[in-house]
């Protein structure tokens, strides 16, 4: 997939565009997991998540070989749109964004603040994709999609900063959504030769990886039913299942209410506020707290970016 020289070079990239994300421990998460956790604050990149990593890698290349004159589009909840948007700024692309119908209102405020033009189109994530595809054929556009190897680099990067801060970590827990900030973690700890277990978290009403690795293939479902829109993705991608597959210690599944849970325990045992998706390593860790008691555990906070009514009616319910 790539080297450590390529993802050397990928790091130093990202680090032109902004500083080192935090690693952090936070007592009071200590206590109430039982383990030792760091934290992989990516919800204090620029653009609130770890996707804008990949969009750096992503549209600097693009921009490089003249690959988008004409700009590009994509499909996204949010983390995915903003990262395009303000990798799109930075290089000079034209950057449209097709969105679900009802998607989060502050998100896509976000993205057309970042200057791209949004799209809505269909009742979830993967209508959102096939809509993008096709208005790339009829407008001419460059088709960003959401899994790319650029993409993989790029977010690996994270990976990178907290194995280098806690290179002994005993498991890493990583939400998956389509896949590529579980694919990065896994190339960096391969690289590295760490012996980190990797462990994916998906929504429970949501399983389309857990599902595809207990059928042994890609299986897609039918639909994508959570609060915690980056977890959202109800067909899999053929690449990320692969090496989801071959290096993914296991798939645990949480439920809105286990995420809404580790949504709270953020705020009040580290005073940061995670989206669904971001929360949803806590939760797991939390739901598998007797078997990781007394383990270094890392946990990627992948972003922070939840609307304040979703957080009223969901979180504070």
């Amino acid at each position: 997939m790539f080297s450590i020289d390529d993802l050397q070079a990928a790091h130093r990239q990202v680090l032109a565009a902004f500083p080192v994300t935090p690693q952090r421990r936070w007592p009071l998460l200590e206590q109430r997991t039982g383990a030792q956790v760091w934290v992989k604050h990516e919800n204090h990149a620029p653009t609130g998540a770890f996707k804008v990593r990949g969009g750096l890698i992503h549209l600097e290349r693009l921009a490089r070989e003249g690959l988008a004159p004409g700009g590009l589009i994509s499909a996204t909840r949010g983390n995915h749109g903003q990262s395009l948007a303000y990798a799109g700024l930075r290089f000079g692309i034209p950057v449209t964004v097709v969105v679900p119908r009802g998607n989060s209102a502050e998100k896509n405020a976000a993205m057309i603040g970042f200057g791209a033009t949004l799209i809505e189109h269909g009742e979830d994530f993967d209508d959102a994709r096939v809509e993008a595809a096709r208005l790339a054929r009829e407008q001419g556009l460059y088709y960003a999609p959401s899994f790319h190897t650029d993409l993989v680099l790029g977010v690996a990067t994270w990976a990178l900063e907290l194995f280098t801060e806690a290179p002994d970590l005993d498991a890493l827990y990583v939400p998956i959504g389509l896949g590529s900030s579980i694919c990065g973690a896994i190339r960096v700890r391969d690289l590295l030769g760490l012996k980190t277990k990797i462990i994916g978290v998906q929504s429970a009403a949501v399983p389309t990886y857990a599902r595809s690795l207990e059928l042994g293939r890609p299986v897609e479902l039918n639909s994508a039913d959570t609060l915690a829109d980056g977890l959202a993705v109800r067909v899999p991608d053929a690449d990320a299942f692969a090496i989801i597959q071959a290096g993914v210690e296991r798939v645990v599944t949480v439920d809105d209410a286990q995420i809404a849970a580790a949504i709270r325990a953020y705020w009040t045992d580290a005073h940061n506020l995670a989206e669904g998706a971001g929360a949803s390593p806590l939760a797991a860790l939390i739901a598998e707290r007797d078997a990781m008691a007394g383990r270094r555990v890392g946990l990627v906070l992948s972003g922070g970016n939840i609307d304040l009514d979703l957080f009223r009616r969901w979180v504070l319910a």
